[in-house]
């Protein structure tokens, strides 16, 4: 027999019959404890697991900061890394949507936060998102300090989720970019690494234009088209901040969706800016979309990065050496050409 306290002998509807497993979120948790921990930096005084995280910007080496947060996702990159199965590198693209942001604003990125949400948790899959999150922050110098995983039966077809990154850094008062652009400034560009983050709605429409399926040898280069499209987006924070340090950085552009045509304009307010088509190569990914949907270079450049990831807006007296200096932090550097008078991006010559 029942009593009216709501206890019996009999089990009644649990949440778990609902579809949410707690035990696969502490499983989860338990899992990505390591990965979380790596990350560690000067100034994380907490680990996983409690209500809130906790930071300490005098550890950090600031007396007095300013804070700069972003926030982003993957975009429907995601799609093609869930029908794949190969899930291990849009963490990286997280973190690096978010931590290329905040240096352009000239601060250093601090701590992470991550929410991963879907239908029914796989702890492995799940697992394996958030220790490509930790390996991006490894690289940026960033700690990952907390995060949210939600478990939303009805919410998401079977085996999909969706992905949002938090990022917050810091520098020093009067330390932030732009600052102090000119005419005559130089523009460095930064090469991508592929297509990064932006633009999948349009890759995925021309893969299927294509004919081809994700497990296709890929046309332009080594393994499958899934595998060479998931490329993680690059992180500029460690080479751009050696550039912003070593002097004579007036502006850093990340260059997103919108490409370079919308995104360098965003830095460099008041002036415009005039680019050499012809000193970089547009990278082979590129030209079979373009071949491939018979699309307009100027629509690419207002679209994707066109293997330019960040721009360097610089002191022309400065610009060889701090080109040295990026180049010495891994990067491969082109001479894109300068700002100018008037607004707007204008491109001259042709792609080499």
């Amino acid at each position: 027999m029942s009593g009216t306290d709501g206890t019996s002998g009999k089990n009644g509807i649990t949440y778990a019959d609902a579809g949410v497993d707690i035990d696969a979120g502490n499983a989860l948790v338990d899992r990505i404890k390591p990965a979380a921990k790596r990350t560690a930096r000067p100034g994380t005084m907490s680990g996983l697991g409690g209500f809130g995280a906790l930071f300490d910007l005098k550890a950090a080496g600031y007396s007095d900061p300013v804070l700069v947060a972003a926030t982003d996702g993957v975009g429907t990159k995601l799609r093609i890394a869930i029908d794949t199965g190969l899930v291990d590198g849009v963490g990286i693209d997280l973190v690096a949507m978010c931590v290329n942001d905040l240096v352009c604003q000239g601060a250093e990125p601090l701590f992470f936060l991550d929410y991963f949400a879907t239908g029914k948790l796989s702890v492995d899959s799940a697992a394996r998102v958030i220790e490509g999150i930790a390996e991006g922050c490894a690289r940026s110098g960033c700690a990952l300090i907390g995060g949210e995983t939600a478990e939303m039966p009805g919410m998401y077809p079977a085996g999909d989720f969706d992905l949002a990154g938090f990022a917050v850094g810091a520098m020093e008062r009067g330390s932030e970019l732009p600052a102090g652009v000119a005419e005559g400034d130089v523009l460095l560009g930064l090469a991508s690494d592929g297509v990064h983050s932006n633009g999948y709605s349009l890759v995925r429409r021309l893969v299927e234009v294509s004919g081809l399926g994700w497990d296709a040898a890929c046309p332009w280069g080594e393994g499958t088209l899934g595998e060479a499209l998931l490329t993680p987006t690059r992180l500029y924070v460690t080479s751009a901040l050696a550039a912003v340090r070593a002097g004579g950085v007036h502006a850093l552009a990340h260059i997103t969706g919108g490409g370079l045509t919308e995104n360098l304009p965003r830095v460099i307010e008041g002036f415009g800016a005039e680019i050499d088509l012809g000193a970089w190569s547009l990278p082979p990914v590129f030209r079979w979309m373009q071949r491939t949907g018979g699309t307009d270079l100027s629509d690419f450049l207002k679209t994707f990065n066109c293997g330019i990831g960040m721009v360097a807006v610089v002191d022309p007296a400065r610009a060889d050496a701090l080109a040295e200096v990026l180049q010495a932090g891994g990067e491969t550097v082109y001479r894109l050409g300068h700002v100018t008078a008037g607004s707007g991006v204008r491109y001259t010559g042709t792609p080499a």
